[in-house]
């Protein structure tokens, strides 16, 4: 696996943070969903089976697309906080170029 720094999701990740473009943590990030902000969610794939299943529910329903990436250890890193769970990209053109990144890397789930 590539070190944090050299990857370019938690790179764009960090920008969006910065930026004030993400939000973090199951609270915000479902607040995002549901208000229409949210242009990607981001969930650890060492997230709880009910943290993984909540937004793949939330965001299939409210059709944003949803990746399972990372550890909640590599997420909170990427953007300066603690352990995160998920996060949401809250702008288009830095979602569309972690979307990029992310179907490159793995596939849709």
């Amino acid at each position: 696996m590539k070190s944090l720094k050299q990857n370019k999701v938690y790179s764009l990740l960090g920008l969006a943070m910065r930026g004030r473009n993400l939000v973090s943590g199951e609270f915000q990030t479902i607040d995002a969903v549901r208000s229409g902000k949210a242009m990607l969610v981001i969930v650890a794939k060492d997230a709880s089976e009910n943290t993984r299943k909540l937004f793949h529910d939330k965001c299939s329903y409210y059709e944003v697309p949803v990746y399972e990436y990372g550890t909640k250890e590599e997420l909170g890193q990427a953007i300066g906080k603690e352990l995160r769970s998920s996060l949401a990209v809250c702008e288009e053109g830095l979602a569309n170029a972690v979307l990029k990144l992310l179907s490159e890397s793995q596939g849709m789930l």
